[in-house]
C-alpha cells in the first residue's frame, strides 16, 4: 500500500476526506471535521481578506493541538486548505505562503497543473493532493508530482466532471496505483463502501456537510438541501465559466430560468478577487442531496456514516455471498 495511503488510514475514523467548499467551509466546520475523524478542508480563498487566513489556520492547529492533549486517545485527522490555482486567482503565491509558514499537513490544488505547488509542499513536508476530471488531466497532474488524485466525477458538487465513476475509477487504476479520492454523490456509508470497492482509497464528501450545524451556509441553503432531490441539480457553466453543479431553487429565487440560462465558455471564467460572488446566492450541490434527510451536528452525521458504513461492508462481505451460494 502506498505510504500516504496507510498514513492517511491510521489517522481516520472512516476514510473520507471532506471536500473544500466556497463560503461553506470554515474553521468552525473543519474542527469538527478533524475532530471526528475525516479530513477536513476549505479553500484558501474563503479567508477574506486574504490577512485573516494565518489567523484562521492557527485557530485551526490549536484547537486540534488542544483536543489531542486532552483527549490522547481520540483519533483526530489531519487538516487541508485548498488552492485554486487557475491563472485568474491572484492570491495564489501569498496563500502558498502561508500555508507554507504552517507547514500544512495537505494541500488540495485545483483547476490548473500543479506543478510549483507540489514542489513548495514537499519542501515542508505536505502532501498535495490534486482534482481532476479525465485520465488526461490525472497523467498531467502525475507528471507534476502530486501524492494523490481526486476523482471529481459526474454528480458531484461544485465544479464537477462528467465521467461515470466507475468509468474513470476503472480507467485510471489501470496505470496508477497512489491514493485515490473519489467525488461523486456520496452522502451516506453506503456510498463510502462503495467508493472502496470500486478501487479508491477514500471517498470525497462535501454536499453532505452542508446540511450541518457547523458549516457557515444560511439556514435556506441547509434547508434548501434537506428539501431536494437529483432532479433539483443543475450542471452548468453559467455562473464562473467552468461547468458546476447547483441547486436549481437557488437559481430560480434569483429570477433566474434554470431551463433556459444562455452559454458561456471559460474564457469568462474569474477567481480573482475581483470575481462577482456567484456561489453566495447561487448555491453549489451535489446529486446525492436526495439521500440527505437532516441538518446535523457534524459528530452526528460521522456517527451515522460510520454505521452505514460498517453495515454496508458486513452485508457485501457475508449476507450477499450467502445468499447466492444459496441460489446455486
Amino acid at each position: 500500500m502506498h505510504p500516504t495511503v496507510s498514513e492517511l488510514y491510521s489517522q481516520l475514523r472512516l476514510p473520507v476526506i471532506c471536500s473544500p467548499m466556497f463560503i461553506v467551509s470554515g474553521p468552525e466546520l473543519v474542527i469538527a471535521q478533524c475532530a471526528n475523524g475525516v479530513v477536513g478542508s476549505m479553500p484558501s480563498l474563503n479567508a477574506r481578506p486574504q490577512e485573516q487566513l494565518s489567523p484562521w489556520l492557527t485557530q485551526i492547529e490549536t484547537a486540534l493541538a488542544d483536543l489531542r492533549a486532552r483527549e490522547p486517545d481520540r483519533i483526530i485527522a489531519p487538516y487541508a486548505i485548498n488552492l485554486i490555482i487557475h491563472t485568474s486567482n491572484d492570491r495564489v503565491d501569498s496563500d502558498l505562503e502561508v500555508c507554507a509558514q504552517h507547514k500544512v499537513p495537505i494541500i488540495i490544488t485545483s483547476l490548473s497543473a500543479p506543478h510549483r505547488v507540489v514542489d513548495a509542499a514537499h519542501n515542508w513536508g505536505g502532501k498535495v493532493f490534486h482534482d481532476i476530471t479525465t485520465v488526461r488531466h490525472a497523467e498531467k497532474a502525475l507528471e507534476g508530482g502530486v501524492d494523490g488524485l481526486i476523482l471529481v466525477t459526474a454528480g458531484a458538487g461544485g465544479h464537477a466532471g462528467t465521467t461515470n465513476p466507475m468509468a474513470l475509477v476503472g480507467e485510471i487504476r489501470r496505470f496508477y496505483d497512489g491514493p485515490l479520492i473519489l467525488s461523486g454523490a456520496i452522502s451516506r456509508g453506503d456510498d463510502i463502501a462503495a467508493a472502496r470497492a470500486m478501487g479508491a482509497d477514500f471517498a470525497y464528501i462535501g454536499t453532505r456537510f452542508i446540511a450541518s450545524t457547523e458549516a457557515n451556509a444560511v439556514e435556506g441553503y441547509k434547508q434548501t438541501i434537506v428539501d431536494s432531490g437529483s432532479k433539483d441539480i443543475l450542471y452548468t457553466p453559467f455562473f464562473t465559466g467552468i461547468p458546476g453543479n447547483y441547486l436549481k431553487p437557488s437559481i430560480a429565487a434569483a429570477g433566474l430560468d434554470p431551463d433556459n440560462l444562455p452559454t458561456v465558455d471559460k474564457s469568462s471564467a474569474n477567481f480573482g478577487s475581483s470575481r462577482k460572488k456567484a456561489w453566495k446566492d447561487i448555491w453549489g450541490a451535489g446529486q446525492g442531496v436526495g439521500n440527505i434527510e437532516s441538518v446535523q451536528p457534524v459528530a452526528d452525521i460521522v456517527a451515522q456514516m460510520e454505521s452505514e458504513y460498517r453495515a454496508s461492508l458486513q452485508r457485501i462481505g457475508s449476507d450477499h455471498f450467502s445468499r447466492q451460494e444459496a441460489l446455486l
